[in-house]
């Protein structure tokens, strides 16, 4: 028995379903592109279907095009069966196109049935919805195991399926939805012969019509089925071929029981050589029966095509016919139509023709009505007219203010290398540039002065000047102009695109001139015409007119008004469209680059304004020469004093300490002196470094000249150090309490200053190390001021006088560090966003500045209030390298050391961002003990519960390779939710 393996695609009845071949799949898919890459562009169906051909239909349930065969039409409507499917859709003529020869091929699916069954009940009844509904749950979609047992001559296969072990007939017949209908089923037996037995042998000898009938009337109790395969048997009729000869020979035997016994030997001799003929002739009748049944069958089923093509080219042709009266009715009812509508129109034909011409007119009153100065291309008129006639130029003095200007810079700028060249000079050799000094200051002072006499020339000529109205004067025009015609053009236009824009404005006022003459000249004429009808059919005038002075072209003249009035009106449209014309467009950008042009001057005139404004304010407070460092001076001298009393105090009070006797009042008095003696010291320190900052500024401006007029003060090195370095500050002003547990490294002790509690970080370094030191410290200190919220700030820094190190002086953050909160109290996975982005921040600047912090670690990062992360300052003395190598680079059990410095590499701003993204894991997943490398996956974070958006930002910052930078990461969606 022949298996195959299908797939169901439609149901249409309890017993009845499509399928498609499993081994179709690439067919199915290949097909279902062909269709969507042709369809599309294919022809529609132009007149009736050919219901022998494929078509391709779009169907509205899935939207796709299927191969199809019209089954019936009704006007443009055509209810159509898929060939692949099996499924039933009326699509519109607009959904049906033809298909190609090459896609004309045989059918992906068929239809099937199962063996045996048929359908209980009627189509439209309940119970033959509710069988198709439980086929469809049960099979739609899925794949069955078929068992061919044979094909109807319509196609149908009739089979037995199963789904597993599953008989799905039986299951369809358990629930009534069909009933038993087994080919041969019905009770077949051969007549009873009731003749004697002379008679019996004549016709069971000649019996060929009974057996005919016998076979005959078998077939017509057999339903019209064809086997499934040719070498198949038909056992009924071997099978009644068998029963009758045995039949005959039982019956035989029964008369010869009654011959008498000297016979008998004869008589069985001859009842043998009948019985033996009587099976031969049976037999080769039975078989030359059987071989006409197969030729008539196969006649019946020639003639049932040739039947079948008939009728469908019979109802073809019908449909055809009928579809040409239905469509010579529908152009004879349109013609009707037409007809109708054209008597209507002739009726009032003069009537909608004056109240066409009426509206007309009035739209054209409107449009003339308005102001024409308001018009697009009037208002570039009008500003081009602004801007070239009105044009505010640069005053004269311009170029001799820039003149003036340079020379007095180039003098500042001699200065300035001067003096850098020799800052190295010890003060014992000033005078060794003294003259040189002073040669220099007293030809920059002399330019000086010739500059501040060019700026009061030009101030004057700038007072006569409508500066600030001119600038917003431009601004308005530029405003109006782009509104009206958009963004403009800077390439250059050429220099002669006003006179052009005046030449198409001329012309096109000529044009329209002449269009109003001639609509003006039409309308006049009509007026006559209806003043003249008038008087005609006025009966009580005394004057009337003859009919022949009326005009008897009237319909060319109502023409001809209609015509110049629409003239008229496109032109008026078409105005509004030429604003975008090259001609138009070039003016618009040719003015709109002078505006710009001037209100650059303009801008320049008034910024050169502000510069010199604020160059005479600083110039009038040194008329009388240039400044000194008298106060610093004072100052240092009072810091000089307060310190030796602050030594001597502290002398004072350890000797009162060693004394036998304790004299507590006087050792509490001395204390507080000690400590108002060292807060005064300390806001001395605070103003010399406010002077400081004052003299740098003037170095920076006016006066580069004075670090070499007094060289004892030092200046350079506080601007070298970018006010960082305070000279005055010792280790031994401070009341310093150790830090033991945090001074393994360095020594550390925390005290105040101003008020405020510090940690002093003590670093040993040598003369090389020490401008290494210095110049990492300034880097800082600039990237700080930056981002001062998000990077630890350095106080000061001083060199030890009495101790071979060298200072930092930062806040104290007593516990803040993150290692120490989250041992106290751990950050929530809120808090350690907000902390985290805090630190992203302060990377970002530090990497804006091409620095690398290399020591990003749980004690070097600082939580305020449990909601702003800082970065903490690094070890100066080292190199990037150095700091990654340090031990302290763990957390928990993570190294924050990224994968590729230990191939080599130089520590980057993304190794970092890579010690960030373990810092991060590190806060939502404190016992992850197992240390990250360059080739973590996304797998390797799945088990850990995380935030999806948290999860996604480290599988960016934990790779080898392209990782997020600072700025990156603070866009990512996981951080965006806390820039609040």
């Amino acid at each position: 028995m022949f298996v195959e393996l299908v797939i169901v695609t439609h149901v249409m009845d309890a017993i009845t379903f499509w399928a498609q071949n499993v081994t179709d799949d690439s067919a199915v898919e290949k097909m279902a592109n062909l269709l969507s890459e042709k369809c599309p562009t294919s022809l529609n169906l132009f007149g009736r279907p050919d219901p022998q051909k494929l078509y391709g239909a779009l169907f509205s349930a899935d939207h796709c095009w299927h191969r199809c065969k019209v089954q019936q039409q009704s006007a443009n409507n055509f209810l159509v069966s898929s060939v692949d499917y099996g499924n039933v859709e009326i699509v519109s003529r607009s959904n049906l196109v033809e298909l190609p020869e090459d896609l004309q091929s045989a059918a992906l699916a068929k239809k099937y049935k199962f063996w045996g069954f048929h359908v209980s009940s009627e189509q439209d009844s309940s119970h033959f919805l509710q069988g198709k509904s439980f086929l469809q749950n049960l099979i739609l979609g899925r794949k069955l195991r078929i068992y061919k047992k044979s094909v109807c001559f319509d196609g149908t296969i009739q089979v037995q399926a199963f789904q597993g072990n599953l008989n799905i007939g039986e299951e369809v017949l358990k629930l009534k939805f069909a009933k038993v209908s087994l080919p041969g089923s019905r009770p077949f037996s051969p007549p009873v012969q009731k003749d004697p037995p002379r008679l019996w042998l004549h016709k069971g000898v000649d019996g060929c019509p009974e057996v005919d009938k016998d076979i005959t009337s078998a077939l017509d109790r057999m339903p019209k089925l064809r086997p499934a395969f040719s070498d198949h048997s038909q056992p009924i009729k071997e099978k009644n071929s068998f029963v009758s000869v045995q039949s005959a020979g039982s019956a035989l035997k029964k008369n010869v029981a009654l011959v008498k016994q000297p016979d008998l030997m004869c008589l069985e001799e001859d009842v043998q050589q009948l019985f033996s003929m009587v099976t031969e002739q049976e037999l080769s009748q039975t078989q030359r029966v059987r071989e006409e049944v197969g030729e008539k069958t196969k006649q019946i089923e020639k003639m049932s095509e040739e039947n079948r093509a008939l009728k469908q080219h019979i109802d073809y042709l019908e449909n055809q016919v009928k579809e040409a009266r239905e469509e010579l009715k529908t152009e004879k009812q349109e013609c009707q139509r037409k007809i109708a509508l054209m008597d209507k129109h002739l009726e009032k034909v003069v009537g909608d023709t004056f109240s066409r011409l009426a509206e007309k007119v009035d739209s054209l009153r409107r449009v003339r009505e308005r102001n024409p100065c308001t018009t697009a291309e009037d208002k570039l008129l009008e500003s081009i007219t602004f801007v070239v006639n009105d044009r505010v130029i640069s005053p004269l003095t311009t170029e001799k203010l820039d003149l003036a200007w340079e020379e007095y810079s180039q003098a500042q700028e001699k200065l300035r290398t001067f003096q850098a060249e020799n800052a190295a000079i010890v003060m014992e050799k000033q005078s060794v540039y003294k003259e040189d000094l002073e040669d220099l200051v007293n030809s920059r002072n002399g330019l000086h002065g010739v500059l501040l006499a060019v700026m009061d020339e030009f101030l004057l000529e700038v007072e006569e000047l409508p500066v600030n109205q001119r600038i917003e004067s431009l601004a308005e025009a530029g405003s109006s102009l782009t509104a009206l015609f958009g963004s403009f053009s800077m390439e250059d236009v050429g220099g002669k695109v006003f006179e052009q824009f005046l030449d198409w404005k001329r012309k096109k006022y000529q044009i329209s001139s002449n269009i109003h003459q001639a609509t003006d000249h039409t309308l006049n004429t009509l007026c006559s015409w209806a003043s003249n009808i008038s008087k005609f059919f006025c009966l009580t005038d005394k004057t009337p007119l003859a009919l022949k002075d009326l005009p008897e072209e009237v319909d060319n003249l109502l023409k001809q008004v209609e015509l110049d009035l629409s003239k008229e009106l496109d032109y008026t449209l078409k105005e509004q469209d030429d604003q975008r014309g090259d001609v138009v467009f070039q003016a618009f950008s040719k003015v709109m680059q002078l505006i710009e042009k001037e209100k650059s001057v303009l801008f320049g005139i008034r910024e050169k304004c502000s510069q010199i404004a604020l160059f005479k304010k600083e110039a009038s407070l040194w008329e009388s020469g240039t400044p000194k460092a008298d106060r610093l001076h004072s100052v240092k001298q009072r810091i000089k004093t307060l310190h030796l009393q602050l030594r001597w105090k502290l002398v004072e009070e350890g000797c009162l300490q060693e004394a036998e006797e304790l004299d507590l009042p006087e050792i509490l008095r001395k204390k507080e002196e000690i400590a108002e003696t060292r807060s005064a010291l300390f806001q001395e320190i605070s103003r010399e470094k406010e002077e400081y900052r004052r003299l740098s500024d003037l170095v920076k401006g006016m006066f580069p000249e004075l670090p070499l007029l007094y060289p004892d003060v030092d200046i350079n090195s506080y601007m070298c150090s970018d006010g960082l370095l305070l000279k005055s500050l010792d280790r031994e002003m401070f009341d310093a309490e150790p830090m033991k547990d945090l001074s393994r490294r360095r020594p550390l002790v925390c005290t105040e200053f101003l008020g405020q509690k510090v940690v002093l970080k003590g670093y040993s370094v040598d003369e090389e190390s020490e401008v290494k030191m210095l110049e990492q410290a300034k880097q800082f200190h600039i990237a700080q001021s930056q981002e001062p919220s998000s990077l630890s700030p350095l106080l000061a820094l001083f060199f030890g006088k009495s101790d071979p190190l060298v200072y930092v002086m930062v806040p104290h953050f007593s516990n803040g560090s993150l290692r120490a909160v989250q041992r106290a109290s751990p950050l929530t996975h809120s808090e350690a966003g907000k902390v985290m982005r805090g630190v992203a921040v302060g990377l970002q600047s530090l990497h804006a500045f091409n620095i690398t912090h290399g020591s990003l670690h749980p004690n070097n990062v600082f939580v305020l209030n449990r909601e702003q992360g800082i970065v903490g300052e690094y070890d100066f003395t080292k190199t990037p390298e150095q700091r990654a190598a340090d031990s302290c680079m763990v957390a928990g059990g993570i190294s924050l050391v990224a994968p590729e410095l230990f191939h080599g590499l130089t520590p980057t701003s993304a190794s970092d961002m890579y010690a960030f993204g373990c810092l991060l894991l590190w806060l939502h997943v404190p016992d992850f003990g197992r240390p990250v490398d360059s080739n973590i996956q996304i797998e390797d974070l799945n088990g850990l519960q995380l935030d999806g958006k948290l999860q996604s930002l480290l599988t960016k910052l934990l790779v080898g390779s392209g990782r997020l930078s600072a700025p990156e990461t603070l866009m990512d969606k996981y951080f965006l939710s806390f820039e609040a």
